[in-house]
This record gives C-alpha cells, sequence and structure tokens, in this order.
C-alpha cells in the first residue's frame, strides 16, 4: 500500500526530457547555480563513474571531470530541478557498473582502459 503511494507521488516529479545516464559515458551536466541576487547556468564535463539507485527520483550519478585546472567528482541527483539539461559526448566500453578504479589512473591511462575516442583532461 505505502510502495503504491510513494510510487504515485513520485511520478509527479520524474523529468521525461534527460537521457538514460550509463557509467562510463562522457556527459556534459549544466546545471543552475544560485548566488545572492543573480542566477546563471555553469556547465561541468566529464566520465560517469557509477549511477546510483536505478528507479524513481531518487536516481545519482557521479560525473568525475576537470574543473578550475584540478580533477573533481560531483554528485547529481538525476530527477533535480536545478539541472538545465545533459549532454551526452560520447559512450566508452566498460566492463563494470561502478568505474571507482579509473580515480588511480592517469587521465591518457583512462583513455586506454575505457576505450574514449576523445577526453577532456
Amino acid at each position: 500500500m505505502t510502495n503504491q503511494l510513494i510510487k504515485l507521488v513520485e511520478e509527479k516529479y520524474l523529468r521525461k526530457d534527460i537521457p538514460e545516464i550509463k557509467s562510463g559515458m562522457l556527459v556534459k551536466v549544466w546545471q543552475k547555480i544560485k548566488e545572492e541576487k543573480r542566477e546563471f547556468v555553469q556547465s561541468f564535463e566529464g566520465i560517469v563513474i557509477s549511477v546510483k539507485r536505478k528507479k524513481g527520483t531518487r536516481v545519482m550519478f557521479t560525473v568525475r571531470g576537470k574543473a578550475g585546472g584540478q580533477i573533481i567528482e560531483k554528485t547529481y541527483p538525476l530527477h533535480s530541478p536545478l539541472i538545465e539539461k545533459i549532454e551526452i559526448l560520447g559512450i566508452a566500453k566498460t566492463r563494470r557498473a561502478k568505474l571507482y578504479f579509473i580515480r588511480k589512473l592517469h587521465p591518457r591511462e583512462i583513455k586506454k582502459k575505457l576505450k574514449i575516442s576523445s577526453i577532456s583532461f
């Protein structure tokens, strides 16, 4: 009974305009950011290293990329209203669901390991 009620409430908040995200994809995420009185859109580009909770509104995905000269990871809720759009730039051939092992690799080794044609690290 409660699961059915949760599904009914969650259906209102599911976004239909977002593509299916898988680990190993090279994506560009456009996020709305509010600072005091102004609001702007910022992009972040990188490799999706994990997708957690594959159903419902609580789906989270982690993107590893370069920002400000340093390699960082950002975790986004997939159905968040703060995400403007998600662009898929490329797809890597992977054999795992979680790509945490790339944290230890150099960017050129990642390119070889995941068989990505272009990478922007």
